[in-house]
């Protein structure tokens, strides 16, 4: 990014836009995500000790696609290993306290210590597994001692790279795991029995810490952050951008509705909603706010269509690839039925983002200024690795053997443009990118496996299912919403993949066990909140984000994220009711009817929230067109034929009085 981020935008000479747009350096970005977003707050390295841990990192990246290839170790021994490796990196890279002004080249001795004894903790059970194993539950007290020191120090981790928010949750998970022990425990339940049972079923067992998340983490999401870095490498971001300039760059407001598509592009691949915002946020919001969008509207519209670039198919930030594994039904079905929700999450937005322009008269970029289709046609081939990897899996090549090609295939793309073609360096430098990636993720992923852990050991999931239930008395649209409550705390500050895991194993069990819903209804619902706790005050990450380019109120900009992204709090409610919506129990023709209704229905929703049709609109009005927005958004004759019936009346009305009404700004 530039000094002012002004990218590319120097072409904007229409007079109707500002010339003066102020806007955030690279220093506020720095800044900002250092103070809300620990993945940001890394040690300073420089010169030899930088190149040695880029060095490190990379060959980290290198051997885990050689364990995924050609390894056939135990699962115990491949996730503790994993795990030791991460805690050495953590230690290495990311400081204890994000406000402590960092020297360069300077790691504190205490960082080191308990660097080296948490990972030492993981590599003892790695070569001591089979001993540990044949023990049972008969775990001795050194092992005792080092499973309680290798939970602490991965907790740390965590605290340092994701945040408080997850810990709070895993401690209150592990001191009912205590209180269940000692009231429940056969025997002697004194605090030493309940600790050595604890630590043996969260350290030394596949449903802890080395659980689930953790072996999903290691197998696939690596995989996929490597490619997702080499991908990046190849340029495609700029072409994705370039792209949407040429498809909507020119139309009015065109800023905005360039930010939508080249988000929705970028971020499926990216997988972080916070680095989806700033990567192609420091391109569109300065080209926003010189249109005339107000900061807090440009910074909310990244931050809106950088967090819903996770549930766009086929990628959706390798979620698509995990539901698949953890609901087991085919990736091609997961992505299918996905389509609907997530084309009307952005239709939402591009809607909003396009009445507001025409509310405050707002134009586009000149043609002339604009990328020409022509120019563009011949980098088509930067899509070969993403529709290769996609054909792939449909095909029934492993998930990680997919990446691994796909990642190859960035490579030989790269070769065909000399700018972005993969030197050495640059090639060192997307391994280092992939395992820095990779961090946040398996920690996050080694505590949810904490919370797993717990479920299982105490039985607490049924706990859960038999709370909701009561609470709700049965009732659906109860438990959806107490359910979305818990998803969206639960996923504040935690990255989109660990987030779904975490969604996965504590709140889609009510769902479906309790409630009876469609297990894949149930993912894609915690999965959709678990995403927007990203622009969801108060921990509004991507939100905070887009506000530092913006030179924005960070909270206005949360709120105006959260009401563009209406769509992603209204969809999950209607596809988890009627399945439809996601292609279950229904036909083509009715799909058809329920893709346009909705399309319908979100046009209507959006206008109500706009207050602006084909002019301002009463407040009447707008509560009359929400309704009937809402009911042709929910499938079914009735409610399609009330919500048809109030569109066409409130839309008739607009039309007549439409050159009565004084524009306002």
């Amino acid at each position: 990014m530039d000094n002012k981020l002004n990218g590319a935008e120097e072409e904007l000479k229409n007079g109707s836009v500002q010339t003066d747009a102020d806007v955030g350096t690279q220093a506020d970005v720095d800044e900002i995500m250092k103070k809300y977003d620990r993945e940001s707050n890394t040690r300073p390295w420089e010169g030899a000790p930088a190149i040695v841990i880029k060095v490190a990192l990379a060959a980290f990246s290198i051997f885990m696609i050689y364990m995924n290839l050609f390894v056939v170790w135990d699962e115990r021994i491949r996730r503790s290993l994993f795990l030791g490796i991460v805690i050495l990196f953590v230690f290495l890279l990311f400081p204890a306290t994000k406000n402590l002004k960092q020297k360069v080249n300077r790691i504190p001795f205490y960082d080191i210590i308990i660097g080296l004894v948490g990972s030492f903790c993981f590599f003892y059970f790695t070569f001591n597994s089979k001993t540990i194993i044949d023990h049972g539950t008969r775990i001795t007290t050194l092992e005792v001692v080092l499973g309680t020191i290798g939970i602490l120090v991965l907790a740390e981790c965590c605290r340092r790279v994701t945040g408080i928010p997850i810990l709070i949750v895993a401690g209150c998970f592990i001191i009912y795991a205590f209180y269940y022990c000692m009231t429940t425990g056969r025997g002697d339940p004194t605090l030493y029995s309940s600790l050595r049972k604890i630590v043996y079923n969260l350290f030394y067992t596949t449903t802890g810490v080395i659980g689930t998340p953790v072996g999903v983490c290691s197998t696939y999401i690596v995989l996929f952050i490597i490619f997702g870095a080499f991908l990046e490498s190849t340029g495609i971001a700029d072409f994705f951008i370039s792209c949407a300039n040429c498809i909507a760059g020119s139309a009015s407001g065109g800023p905005a509705k360039v930010a939508v598509i080249s988000s929705a592009l970028c971020g499926m691949v990216s997988g972080s909603s916070v680095g989806n915002t700033v990567t192609t946020g420091s391109v569109t919001i300065p080209m926003m706010k010189k249109t005339g969008y107000p900061g807090e509207f440009a910074g909310a519209v990244e931050a809106a269509a950088s967090t819903g670039g996770q549930i766009m198919p086929p990628i959706m930030g390798a979620a698509a690839f995990l539901m698949a594994e953890m609901v087991g039904v085919p990736y091609s079905d997961i992505v299918v039925r996905a389509v609907l929700p997530a084309v009307l999450y952005f239709l939402g937005i591009f809607l909003m983002v396009h009445l507001r322009a025409k509310r405050l008269g707002l134009k586009g970029i000149p043609r002339q200024d604009l990328p020409k289709a022509r120019k563009l046609l011949p980098k088509i081939y930067l899509l070969i690795p993403l529709v290769a990897l996609v054909y792939l899996i449909i095909a029934g090549y492993t998930m990680s053997r997919a990446a691994i090609i796909a990642t190859l295939l960035c490579i030989v793309v790269s070769m065909f443009d000399k700018e972005h073609r993969l030197t050495p360096w640059k090639f060192l430098t997307a391994l280092e990118t992939g395992a820095k990636n990779t961090l946040s993720i398996a920690v996050a992923c080694g505590i949810a496996g904490i919370i797993a852990g717990v479920v299982t050991m105490t039985g607490l999931g049924q706990v859960f299912i038999s709370a909701i239930v009561g609470v709700s008395h049965g009732n659906l649209m109860i438990a959806l919403f107490l359910t979305m409550l818990c998803c969206i705390i639960l996923g504040m500050g935690v990255p989109t993949t660990a987030t779904y895991i975490i969604m996965a194993t504590t709140c889609a069990p009510i769902l479906t066990t309790g409630m009876g819903l469609n297990s894949l209804c149930a993912s894609m619902f915690v999965f959709y909140f678990g995403i927007v706790a990203d622009i969801t005050p108060p921990v509004a990450l991507a939100a905070y984000a887009g506000s530092a380019i913006a030179k924005s109120n960070p909270m206005r900009t949360a709120f105006n994220a959260t009401k563009l992204a209406i769509a992603a709090f209204l969809i999950p409610y209607i596809f988890c009711l009627n399945p439809q919506m996601l292609l279950i129990d229904t036909t083509i023709g009715g799909f058809v009817m329920i893709a346009v209704t909705s399309f319908i229905g979100m046009f209507a929703v959006a206008a109500a929230i706009e207050g602006y049709m084909f002019g301002p609109m009463n407040p009447v009005f707008r509560i009359i067109l929400a309704a009937a927005g809402l009911a042709l958004m929910y499938p079914g004759t009735v409610t399609d034929i009330i919500g048809i019936g109030g569109v066409l009346v409130i839309g008739v009305i607009e039309w007549l009085n439409r050159g009565k009404k004084v524009r306002t700004a």
